[in-house]
């Protein structure tokens, strides 16, 4: 089975195929102007319709009964699979509400900008990460603070 990186990646770039056909948003235009919000917003529709349709697929999988190896070292391998497409798909469920919140910043008119300054995160950042919601600098800022205070 995939890691579950690889995974987000590949239905990633799926959608990246999907939707950037003729359009890429450019350093060129306006920042956040109107048909990078649309590129954007059909981006994470089209991101988050491809982890619902990979959970129904994981959820017909185990409807489909319980898998009976007769082998206890092939059991064993089939249950260490199903744990891990059942965390890789509980990563995604939690993903869905990063998507969902992108989506609501989109409709509010804040997705793009840093929600700790307030400053562009810029379009090589969302193309990467579309439910990005700080720029790099924050980013990092924000984990060395949760670094120290584990450390503490």
């Amino acid at each position: 089975m995939a890691s579950a990186a690889s995974d987000e990646i590949d239905i990633l770039e799926k959608a990246k195929r999907l939707l950037a056909e003729d359009y890429v948003p450019s350093e060129d235009e306006d920042y956040m102007n109107e048909r990078q919000q649309t590129y954007f917003r059909m981006l994470l529709i089209e991101w988050k319709r491809s982890i619902h349709s990979a959970a129904g697929q994981t959820l017909q999988s185990l409807a489909d009964g319980p898998l009976r190896e007769a082998d206890l070292t092939d059991r064993a391998s089939s249950e260490t699979d199903w744990g891990i497409e059942l965390r890789t798909r509980d990563r995604q469920r939690k993903l869905v509400s990063k998507i969902d919140a992108a989506l609501r910043r989109l409709d509010e008119g804040e997705y793009g900008y840093c929600e700790v300054s307030g400053d562009p995160i810029g379009l090589r950042r969302l193309i990467a990460r579309p439910v990005a919601t700080m720029t790099v600098e924050a980013q990092e800022a924000h984990e060395r603070r949760e670094k120290i205070s584990r450390d503490d």
